[in-house]
């Protein structure tokens, strides 16, 4: 019987390297995900002769309790090991993400310069959330292990876990302020992805993005059809279509 706190347990959601040219793509998954969120992508654009990979988390693909045992220093710190590890021996490294992936993903182009382009997808920049529902996650943090989620929902895609891991959501929460100070440092091309029926990121997060990175070169695209993981929802063909573009145009 599968673990009725993992969504998809028969989906592949290691961490993984897919060789190609010398320009990686390094797509980050988002919070209690797994790199299964990210391989659609991922796939395509390693058909076009890129080289991809997707790091795991701490705390994810395991058990729900894991996530909450680690900080979101860690997350970042489990990107950049995998960023620093590409970038010895490729020209140019582009970073994405979903969600909480797309943070640690604009925290890692603020940190380095030589990023050669930001993929934003769904930037968890603003949750939809109530002022006392985050205060609700600080207070019950200490002493409530996770929440059951309100509804998954029937993707295909997803794997990940079936609860919301609370001291791991309070790292998240640490996680917006970091990014949000740190806007300003981002002078790479980049280009946001947003959902209109996304219930969880505010739309005003991926407004905020756009207006606050100082890149030359920035991109923000509306998908009318499409809620939250819009990499791998009823968009998909449409986002894999803009990003290779993105890509191009953005010669990275």
């Amino acid at each position: 019987m599968s673990d009725p706190l993992i969504y998809n347990p028969q989906l592949e959601g290691d961490p993984f390297l897919w060789e190609g040219g010398p320009t990686v793509e390094l797509l980050i998954h988002g919070y209690t995900a797994t790199t299964a969120e990210v391989r659609p992508l991922a796939r395509i654009l390693h058909e076009q002769g890129y080289t991809v990979t997707g790091p795991l988390l701490p705390g994810h693909n395991t058990r729900p309790e894991d996530a909450n045992r680690y900080r979101w220093r860690d997350w970042m710190q489990a990107v950049e090991e995998s960023y620093r590890q590409l970038a010895a021996r490729c020209q140019r490294v582009v970073v994405g993400g979903e969600s909480a992936g797309a943070l640690l993903a604009l925290y890692l182009a603020s940190e380095r310069p030589e990023v050669a382009a930001v993929l934003a997808y769904a930037p968890a920049l603003k949750l939809r959330m109530s002022k006392m529902q985050t205060a609700l996650i600080h207070m019950l943090a200490p002493f409530v292990s996770y929440i059951r989620k309100k509804e998954i929902g029937d993707d295909p895609f997803w794997q990940g876990y079936t609860v919301y891991p609370l001291k791991g959501a309070r790292e998240l929460l640490h996680l917006q302020r970091q990014v949000g100070s740190r806007l300003a440092h981002i002078n790479q091309p980049i280009l946001i992805v947003q959902g209109r029926l996304d219930a969880s990121v505010d739309p005003s997060a991926a407004e905020t993005v756009h207006r606050e990175v100082r890149s030359a070169v920035k991109e923000i695209h509306w998908l009318p059809n499409s809620q939250h993981c819009v990499i791998i929802d009823r968009e998909r063909e449409r986002v894999n279509q803009i990003t290779l573009d993105f890509i191009r145009r953005a010669n990275a």
